[in-house]
């Protein structure tokens, strides 16, 4: 991949839903930045170039689809010329984007997904599914594109670009603690077919490396286990106290009472003790990714 390429990959920018009362703002920016474009006598694909980002992307912001970070309003307002115009709106977009993050997610999943960057340790167990911070991009769209009743496919890529943009837990510092242990079953089922499960397994074998994650599979001949009573989630935002989150069919749950939250993490601390420790995991995953 060349460093152009890599580039784009870094700074991708989010994807905006229409619904969102922040879209105007960045439809002005989009225009602002196609007048300095084409004041400059350049194409799209010239811009791209000269700024590291591809056709497609200058179009998309161009027409207030996505937003990026401070660094490309900052080299777009020395290389469009811009005279200050772009970087002192800098705030404005953080801000902006900050709110859209939310608003890009249903609803009933809004009020985990505020305190989920804030965490300093967070605790899964996954019983249906990947989790949401350990999906690759097409596994997500995958999901999302099976979903009944049918989304339409902007609602798609707006959900998709959500779910991986909140895997910047997986690389902040410093770096919270975080676990997951998940189903065997849920680790067989190749969700979006061959190539895109080969995917999945090979990004959880990556992030399973890292020093602040664990990950732990629950094999199929357990013949106890903590964890029937279903998925749920252990969170500690930095400052507060640990903080318990369920969710089925659309319908969510946080759970603050102290001695709820206690019993979710004596069951957690039981099923850790039931799954496969984190190496003996990784060497499963690795065999099932080898059996593709």
């Amino acid at each position: 991949m060349t460093a152009a390429a890599n580039q784009d990959d870094e700074q991708r920018p989010e994807e905006l839903e229409d619904t969102d009362d922040s879209t105007d703002f960045f439809r002005a920016i989009g225009k602002q930045l196609k007048l300095l474009r084409e004041r400059a006598g350049l194409t799209q694909n010239q811009t791209g170039v000269l700024l590291g980002y591809s056709e497609d992307l200058i179009s998309s912001l161009e027409r207030g689809r996505r937003v990026v970070q401070k660094e490309f309003l900052t080299s777009a307002d020395v290389k469009l010329d811009a005279g200050g115009m772009l970087t002192v709106i800098q705030d404005d977009v953080e801000q902006a984007k900050a709110k859209a993050k939310v608003r890009r997610h249903p609803a009933f999943f809004r009020g985990y997904v505020r305190l989920e960057p804030l965490a300093v340790e967070l605790h899964e167990y996954s019983n249906h599914h990947i989790p949401g911070l350990l999906q690759t991009e097409e596994h997500a769209r995958a999901l999302y594109a099976m979903r009944k009743p049918l989304l339409a496919e902007q609602t798609i890529e707006d959900r998709v670009m959500a779910r991986i943009a909140r895997q910047d837990l997986l690389d902040r510092w410093p770096a919270p603690e975080l676990s997951w242990i998940i189903e065997e079953a849920v680790l067989r089922r190749p969700i979006g077919g061959r190539a895109v499960h080969a995917g999945q397994l090979a990004k959880l074998l990556a992030v399973g490396r890292k020093r602040n994650i664990e990950l732990q599979v629950m094999p199929l001949d357990r013949p106890e286990h903590s964890g029937m009573g279903g998925p749920f989630v252990l969170l500690t935002p930095k400052g507060k106290p640990r903080l318990g989150y369920i969710e089925i069919q659309n319908l969510s749950h946080l759970i603050t009472d102290p001695e709820e939250v206690r019993i979710l993490a004596a069951q957690y601390g039981s099923l850790r003790a039931q799954a496969l420790t984190p190496p003996e995991s990784l060497a499963l995953i690795e065999k099932m990714l080898g059996e593709l």
